[in-house]
């Protein structure tokens, strides 16, 4: 027996609507999806910004930063309180000791010669568990998420830290690479920073 009109339009408008909801609270970038809003710490942030990071033709990675409040330049991101999170996105297969050749540049590109010192045993810490993951592979999610009484979580596809590093003054230093003076790439600044065209 044939289902009535309205209950076929009813039945139409349930299979379409989870897809129109996903499509309203998520951004795609390089087929990669972004939520709009995240929740960390038990407070709400926000999509700052996304960006690519590449070298000539090639896309290693997508990046999004999320923020209690929205934020247009580097000073306001740091100034921004509460939890923050830096999420990247892998679009192939990398060794993680590159991530670690590139953490470790682009820190000290912007930090201060009195800053590193302060930096430097954590930057060590920090290195090892990234080297400790041999590689990262195309989908991989890693997350970088500070919360002030916690400090830094490192996590890969959702898998807790073995250990927290603390100091806002250390999750500042990373994100200084990706957003600081001299970044490792002035588009995923502008796109990190929400600035991109």
């Amino acid at each position: 027996m044939p289902l009535p009109r309205r209950s076929l339009l009813v039945a139409a408008l349930s299979t379409v609507s989870p897809w129109l909801h996903a499509a309203e609270t998520a951004l795609r970038v390089e087929g990669r999806l972004f939520e709009r809003r995240v929740r960390l710490g038990g407070t709400d942030l926000l999509l700052n910004g996304t960006g690519v990071r590449a070298v000539a033709w090639f896309k290693g990675y997508v990046a999004a930063l999320y923020l209690s409040e929205r934020a247009a330049t580097p000073a306001e991101v740091l100034a921004t309180p509460g939890p923050k999170r830096l999420q990247m996105v892998m679009l192939h297969d990398a060794p993680a000791a590159e991530f670690v050749k590139a953490f470790h540049k682009g820190v000290k590109r912007n930090a201060t010669a009195q800053e590193l010192p302060r930096l430097e045993g954590r930057m060590q810490r920090f290195a090892a568990l990234v080297a400790a993951l041999g590689t990262v592979r195309e989908g991989d999610v890693v997350n970088l998420d500070f919360e002030p009484d916690r400090g830094l979580a490192f996590t890969v596809n959702g898998k807790l830290p073995v250990e927290l590093i603390a100091g806002e003054d250390f999750y500042a230093a990373l994100l200084r690479a990706f957003i600081g003076d001299k970044p490792y790439d002035k588009k995923l600044k502008a796109g990190l920073l929400g600035l991109a065209p």
